[in-house]
């Protein structure tokens, strides 16, 4: 029971973190909206002006920016919505390459809050390993959610460095407490859902599948 009552902290305390998270992108993206009026009173005045070369420049810089704000993903689960562009926008910060595609069934075979915590837990793990990285080689994050064999299928793939330790069945990072708690928060949802979890790694990928039976 002290396991199970700390492994409910620990989720909560992840979701909570998660939600500021998203609060914080939610309010940059509020900011650059309010800011879309004055970008376009400064190109017009490039344009009356006729600096062409100034206005280049300037839809160039803008064109940086948003495409380092990334795509918003609509999964039309808002919950999932908020931890995976949380996470994404976490993770793009940090110069991952991410790739993800998410479809999802009408019906869940598990509570929207199960599905933050796994996720949340997942690209946690996933970004952590990416960071293990040395400077200058390529960190790349692949998210892909949907249906397989009636099953709901979750993989999440990424790059990393830090050879992983196999111990007892399961993965284990040297470096990292939280990523432990992590995979044991993982495979307790997977056990209560009668579901499947399956780890692969070699030497410059990582890779988790979760398959859970309606």
């Amino acid at each position: 029971h002290g396991f199970e009552a700390q492994t409910e902290r620990f989720q909560r305390d992840i979701l909570s973190h998660q939600y500021e998270e998203v609060k914080e992108i939610y309010l940059n993206m509020r900011g650059w909206r309010h800011d879309y009026h004055n970008h376009l009173q400064v190109m017009k005045a490039h344009l009356d002006m006729g600096e062409y070369r100034e206005l280049s420049d300037y839809i160039r810089r803008l064109d940086e920016e948003l495409t380092s704000i990334g795509k918003f993903i609509e999964t039309g689960n808002l919950a999932l919505d908020a931890i995976l562009n949380g996470k994404i926008a976490m993770a793009r910060e940090k110069k991952i390459e991410v790739n993800v595609k998410v479809v999802l069934p009408p019906k869940l075979p598990v509570a929207d809050y199960e599905l933050c915590v796994l996720l949340g837990n997942l690209l946690d793990n996933a970004i952590e390993g990416c960071e293990s990285q040395q400077e200058g080689e390529k960190r790349f994050l692949r998210i892909y959610v949907g249906l397989f064999r009636e099953q709901l299928y979750v993989s999440v793939s990424n790059s990393h460095d830090t050879r992983m330790k196999k111990e007892g069945g399961r993965y284990r990072s040297t470096k990292s407490e939280s990523r432990g708690f992590g995979i044991l928060s993982i495979d307790s949802i997977v056990y209560r859902c009668h579901g499947y979890v399956n780890r692969k790694s070699d030497e410059s990928i990582f890779v988790t599948e979760v398959m859970l039976p309606f």
